[in-house]
């Protein structure tokens, strides 16, 4: 049987409603999706500080958990959250609250660092490091990390699948396993990188080091 052939016209048309089409399209390109955070482990992030120029290490923690928890050496302090006086609960666990954002992250680290530089964020377990660093992507910043694991590490045992998650958490809490719920088993910490109690001015918070006048 002979193949059914298109009409001569009807090709013609189609190259040409291809052509508009193309043409139509090119001062207009689609908008590509949101850049995400690269995902790296601590370990990688002291490689980098390492090896890498222009690679900086900003812990976005609260000021006492920098202070008193201890932070990597040389990492700079831009609280991403601040301590509230009020007390409520986390994950039915009593705690104060850090829940006051900080409106003046951003603009704070514009004023230190270039929208080129390497920008690795860390936090105590990798969830406000994620926040901050979709926050510095959007405002320009062009190569921003998020150390995942953070400096003290999600509760032991920890899984990325919800269910293995709390399925051997509950084995872990009937069993009574040692070092569970704690924070000790991921992250800077963990993997025994260098860190401090010292507060070196060079890396605090810039707005600390300028007190405000008593009006």
């Amino acid at each position: 049987m002979e193949k059914l052939k298109t009409p001569h016209w009807s090709r013609w048309l189609l190259i040409f409603f291809c052509s508009f089409l193309g043409f139509a399209t090119l001062g207009h390109p689609q908008k590509s999706h949101a850049q995400e955070p690269k995902k790296i482990l601590s370990i990688e992030a002291y490689d980098m500080l390492n090896t890498v120029p222009s690679s900086y290490l900003i812990d976005v923690r609260t000021r006492a958990e920098y202070q008193f928890v201890g932070h990597p050496v040389d990492a700079y302090l831009f609280p991403y959250w601040f301590y509230s006086p009020q007390l409520g609960k986390v994950n039915g666990e009593r705690a104060y609250l850090y829940n006051l954002k900080n409106e003046d992250f951003v603009k704070e680290i514009e004023k230190v660092f270039k929208k080129t530089d390497n920008l690795l964020i860390i936090c105590r377990d990798g969830t406000r490091s994620a926040l901050a660093a979709r926050d510095l992507i959007k405002a320009g910043f062009k190569n921003v990390f998020d150390v995942e694991d953070g400096f003290e590490g999600p509760k032991f045992p920890h899984f990325k699948d919800s269910n293995k998650h709390k399925f051997y958490r509950q084995l872990a809490k009937r069993n009574k396993i040692f070092g569970y719920n704690h924070r000790r088993h991921y992250g800077w910490q963990w993997w025994g990188l260098p860190w401090t109690y010292e507060l070196d001015p060079k890396y605090l918070y810039p707005p600390d080091l300028h007190p405000r006048k008593e009006k």
